[in-house]
């Protein structure tokens, strides 16, 4: 029993490493030091730079959310943890 708490904090410790990592990079990397590189590209006639600023980290942020709740749900279900 104790050896599959620590297997299901383990995948869940990683499952939320990686979503910080897709947050850091959507929410600080791209739109705050790499700017520069975005805005040479556009999206509706934005800099990329301004709309990843603006949308582009909001949009990512949700898309996180409704993956990690899939994922978790998923994981639940693999260590028999889940609710019904």
């Amino acid at each position: 029993m104790a050896e599959q708490r620590t297997a299901y904090w383990k995948a869940n410790l990683s499952i939320l490493g990686w979503c910080l990592a897709v947050w850091f990079i959507a929410g600080f990397l791209l739109p705050i030091f790499m700017v520069d590189a975005l805005n040479t590209m556009s999206i509706g006639g934005y800099p990329l730079g301004f709309w990843m600023a603006q949308q582009g980290a909001i949009y990512t942020f949700l898309v996180l959310i409704f993956f990690y709740a899939w994922w978790m749900n998923r994981l639940d279900k693999k260590f028999d943890v889940h609710e019904e």
